[in-house]
């Protein structure tokens, strides 16, 4: 998955807390550790469901095996509509980030996030398709808010970037995202496959709740500045902002009713701009930094480089997030669903991937410096065209797999526990290697802002899922997993003869 770990916060107080430790870490520590557990644990659980239940009901839930209850989608339009939310989380935490460093500080905005995210979850387990895009949109807006701010006050409870406790504290958070995301499927993922959609919905908003709730305990834990608006907007601006914040609700809102009213409405005239508005954002920004006058040549230079990791992120995060979508399907209609007989529910597949992830960062964290005594660390571009060579490869193993399935046969569930691994391998060589290079690459100026472009990368790599699974391409075919795990073989060697240009 694409950490959540932000960088050094600006403005950062001291330590909070009362002399208790948690493992040799401020008390506060482990308030912020929980909520973020508790949080991954909704967000991955209803993550773990969500394609299951839009195409339950349909044709291909059928073929799939699914229960029925569920919005009867196809597979393609449910692959769109998970990939523009994906996307739309990363997208949110910018605005999130906004009003953590502006209106209400990071403690008071992971407060109301984790509100907004309780209540999406309670909306999803409602039945009809009009609480189930409420609930979406209100988890997606939650997670914005939350994502953006929780890391920053993590930061905030050591004495500075220099204090030698800090890289561990963001480890062992870093261990709590982990933590939830790979118990989920088990409880989640079980409830909602086996006994009722809703319910395995609702159970992801009890968790958020439990978060929220421990997070109101322990704020006493947290560092003052935690409270703190580091950049108000003053009180005169604050009606103008919202004023040009919300100017576009009443166009919509006249827009929509005009389609709704002339029966010609569908889900792509809400999937189509939003996937637009996904690939603009990133496009945007990138170009306002790259052309800001008051950059020096170097830097301008640096941000030139900068955009080869970018689309090169991009085009991994396209095939890596079909972990829940495409993967999740072919696990789901195509597998045996048994492992040493041992029958499980499809859903567990989801844990794969933070399992993996926390068994081999470990080796990861130790490898490069054991290169780099030798010599023969590889550079950045180096470690992502590997990392775009390996999720190629790993849809490539999918097509196989796919071949062995055809016409109805089931093969064994290792396929997919290679496939997540070879993944797992590709993040580690990638995702934090491109929080780095971000940290190095970025002028002075947007130091901190480039942390956030980094994770629109996420954004961009699902709109573009999305917008083939809108122009028809069925990503669950043998010819769209066929082109994907081309695009990314091509794009790694294309990083690769590249690399000397960059280094």
């Amino acid at each position: 998955m694409a950490s959540t770990v932000m960088g050094d916060a600006p403005g950062q107080g001291g330590p909070a807390g009362d002399g208790k430790t948690f493992f040799g870490h401020p008390r506060g520590l482990a308030t912020l550790f929980m909520t973020e557990l508790w949080e991954r644990f909704s967000y991955y659980g209803m993550r773990a469901l969500l394609v299951y239940y839009l195409i339950s009901g349909g044709p291909d839930g059928d073929e799939a095996g699914l229960r029925a209850g569920g919005l009867a989608m196809s597979t393609a339009a449910a692959s769109s509509l998970y990939a523009v939310y994906l996307a739309m989380v990363y997208l949110l935490a910018l605005p999130g980030g906004w009003f953590g460093d502006r209106v209400w500080g990071p403690r008071k905005a992971v407060v109301i996030g984790s509100c907004v995210i309780t209540a999406g979850h309670l909306t999803l387990a409602l039945p009809g398709a009009p609480a189930f895009f409420l609930g979406l949109t209100l988890v997606a807006l939650g997670s914005g808010l939350l994502k953006a701010n929780i890391s920053t006050m993590v930061g905030y409870l050591y004495a500075g970037p220099r204090d030698p406790r800090r890289d561990g504290g963001f480890t062992l958070f870093y261990v709590g995202i982990n933590l939830g995301a790979f118990g989920a499927p088990f409880v989640i993922g079980t409830v909602g496959e086996t006994v009722s959609w809703h319910a395995g919905f609702a159970l992801a908003g009890v968790g958020m709740a439990l978060g929220a709730a421990q997070f109101l305990a322990g704020t006493k834990h947290l560092a003052p500045a935690s409270d703190v608006v580091p950049s108000p907007v003053p009180r005169q601006e604050r009606a103008r902002c919202l004023l040009v914040g919300l100017a576009w609700l009443p166009v919509a809102a006249v827009f929509y009713g005009v389609v709704v009213a002339t029966g010609i409405f569908s889900l792509n005239w809400l999937l189509v701009p939003i996937t637009i508005l996904g690939l603009i954002a990133p496009t945007v920004v990138l170009v306002r930094v790259r052309r800001n006058k008051d950059l020096t040549p170097a830097e301008q230079a640096r941000m030139t480089r900068y955009i080869w990791f970018f689309v090169a992120a991009a085009v991994f995060w396209m095939i890596y997030d079909q972990g829940g979508s495409t993967l999740a399907v072919f696990g789901k209609g195509s597998t045996t669903g048994e492992l040493f007989g041992v029958d499980f529910p499809a859903a567990w597949f989801q844990s794969l991937n933070p399992l993996f992830v926390m068994a081999l960062a470990p080796l990861f964290s130790w490898l490069w410096p054991w290169l780099a005594r030798r010599d023969r660390e590889p550079g950045p571009m180096t470690k992502f065209a590997v990392a775009l060579l390996l999720i190629g490869g790993s849809f490539a193993v999918l097509t196989v797999s796919m071949a062995l399935a055809a016409g109805g046969a089931r093969v064994s569930p290792m396929w997919l526990v290679s496939i997540y691994l070879v993944q797992a391998v590709g993040e580690l060589c990638l995702s934090p290697v491109g929080l780095s290079v971000t940290t190095k690459l970025a002028p002075a100026r947007y130091g901190s802002q480039m942390l956030g472009v980094w994770f629109l990368a996420v954004t961009a790599g699902n709109c573009c899922t999305s917008l083939l699974g809108i122009a028809g391409i069925g990503l669950d075919g043998t010819g769209g997993v066929v082109a994907e795990a081309a695009l990314a073989t091509a794009v790694g060697l294309a990083l690769f003869a590249g690399r000397g240009r960059v280094r």
